[in-house]
């Protein structure tokens, strides 16, 4: 009898859907931008792919290089993790596809893309991206683009598939992929671009070109450039999009207002742990506001959505790995937190160390979680900051011990309580002027990071810096090194809250005032 061999079964790898575009034959004729907007009905005024142009050199020696923008369908796409609802998602074949019914419009997937690849669609008010034209991979159809273009310099493929022609691609020619620091893995490929294209800072955007002309966009791209002599080498924008920068002023308000609730706590808390309030009546008063200020902390996040009634989803359908749903569950505790204060301020109990514990540690958690949400925005290098944990927790307790001062003129202190709140106040100040200047002298090793700090204290948002450090740290720091009297403490805590606000916005706007594509 025969015996026959039995092999071992080979599991076939899964599908892993990647992109070659060859800038090699590219001709930019943007056919590609012409068949997405037509495939997806995507609006006026954004686009999912488009054909950026940088011109390089000076006449005669001359070049325009292109570059077909547009999702990069990351491995470790940060806007997944960072969606609260999960509006944002990967498929088990690796395309990376959204669901604008489900998107909230917190635009923190777009704060998180370090390739500017996302927009709100004015139609649907939701995120929106190239998805890899996933019903067309689907039915068994290439993407619209792939179809379109005349000179085949887009294709696609499984990239686990070693027969195929965009593995074959990457295998035979130098391929690239944008910005691969980011360790997003992305699954977009380029064959012959230019580092002018791949690079945005490699490019300097000229105000008066004829078609680089924008009203809209990045901050930066208004700066007051100094005529320069061209080189052979240089570079200029030629074609590009408006880029907008995510989150505004309701974010950079929401940042002050959170401070000064779980800051109240944080200073609550040191004087109740050093035997200073014991009165319940201070229980009353710390919850009222602190409940105040985290109640407009609450207005101001869901007033930021762009579909403000689906917040209810990031409580419902929580993405746990987000901070913005980590965050909201801190934020209710802790009100849950100084609800009880207020009640036991009512019914004459102090609560005592417990509750102050209570308070002090979800106070914290309140005021240094945005902290871990700006590090999910990966795309913003100034945000990606060690120390912004720190950084938040100082100013949430400058702002507590400053509000403190304040009440200290309605509703008196005992001259022990307001000693320690005179110097938390001046260790809060010290600490966040540190900081502060720490933003300008310490040489940042990302080069966004080092440009969106030379635009927040030199460039479009240098007022709010230098007022939130003059204004609101050094003179209100000298106001209370040099005096001890409740007028003038409380003059500097007015000061210190004003510096913060300001100082706040410069931060949050700096940080998104960079162009990522």
């Amino acid at each position: 009898m025969i015996e026959l061999e039995v092999l071992p079964h080979i599991e076939t790898p899964p599908v892993r859907w990647g992109k070659v575009i060859n800038q090699e034959t590219c001709i930019g004729c943007h056919a590609c931008t012409v068949a997405c907007k037509s495939e997806h009905l995507v609006p006026l005024a954004i686009n999912r792919t488009y054909v950026k142009q940088v011109e390089v050199g000076t006449y005669p020696q001359v070049s325009r290089q292109f570059q077909i923008t547009r999702c990069n369908q990351c491995d470790e796409a940060p806007c997944v993790p960072i969606c609260p609802v999960t509006a944002m998602f990967k498929r088990p074949d690796g395309i990376v596809d959204f669901d604008r019914e489900v998107c909230i419009g917190c635009k923190a997937c777009i704060a998180a893309c370090p390739y500017d690849a996302i927009q709100i669609s004015p139609d649907s008010h939701s995120a929106e991206k190239c998805n890899f034209c996933a019903h067309r991979i689907d039915q068994g159809l290439e993407p619209a683009c792939v179809v379109v273009c005349p000179v085949e310099a887009i294709v696609v493929g499984n990239l686990n598939d070693h027969n195929s022609e965009v593995f074959q691609l990457i295998a035979r020619k130098k391929a690239d992929v944008r910005k691969p620091e980011k360790g997003t893995e992305p699954k977009v490929y380029y064959i012959g671009a230019s580092d002018y294209t791949l690079n945005p800072a490699k490019a300097t955007y000229e105000k008066h070109h004829m078609y680089s002309n924008q009203t809209e966009g990045y901050p930066v791209l208004d700066e007051k450039h100094h005529p320069k002599k061209h080189r052979v080498a240089s570079a200029r924008l030629a074609y590009d999009v408006p880029h907008n920068s995510p989150w505004h002023w309701e974010v950079s308000l929401y940042t002050w207002t959170k401070s000064i609730s779980a800051g109240v706590f944080i200073v609550f808390s040191m004087l109740s742990f050093f035997g200073q309030i014991l009165d319940p009546f201070w229980n009353i008063t710390n919850a009222v506001v602190g409940g105040v200020f985290l109640g407009i902390t609450g207005v101001l996040l869901i007033k930021d959505l762009e579909h403000p009634a689906r917040f209810i989803r990031i409580f419902t359908r929580p993405q746990w790995k987000s901070w913005l749903v980590r965050g909201s569950f801190i934020i209710a505790i802790y009100s849950v937190v100084l609800l009880a204060q207020f009640i036991l301020g009512i019914l004459g109990v102090s609560g005592g160390i417990t509750l102050s514990l209570f308070g002090l540690i979800f106070g914290g958690l309140t005021a240094i979680y945005t902290a871990f949400l700006f590090a999910q925005a990966r795309g913003r290098d100034l945000w990606q900051n060690p120390t912004l944990p720190l950084h938040l927790f100082s100013q949430a307790t400058l702002a507590g011990a400053a509000a403190y001062s304040l009440l200290g003129l309605i509703f008196p202190l005992s001259s022990a309580a307001l000693h320690i709140v005179h110097i938390t106040l001046l260790v809060g100040l010290a600490t966040h002027l540190v900081l502060i200047v720490s933003d300008s002298v310490i040489p940042h090793s990302l080069h966004g990071a080092k440009r969106a700090a030379h635009q927040m204290v030199f460039g479009k948002y240098s007022s709010f810096y230098w007022t939130g450090l003059i204004l609101g740290t050094l003179i209100p720091l000298l106001v209370a090194i040099f005096t001890s009297t409740v007028a003038f403490i409380a003059l500097s805590s007015a000061l210190a809250l004003i510096g913060l606000l300001a100082y706040e916005h410069a931060y949050v706007q700096a940080g998104q005032s960079i162009p990522l594509s």
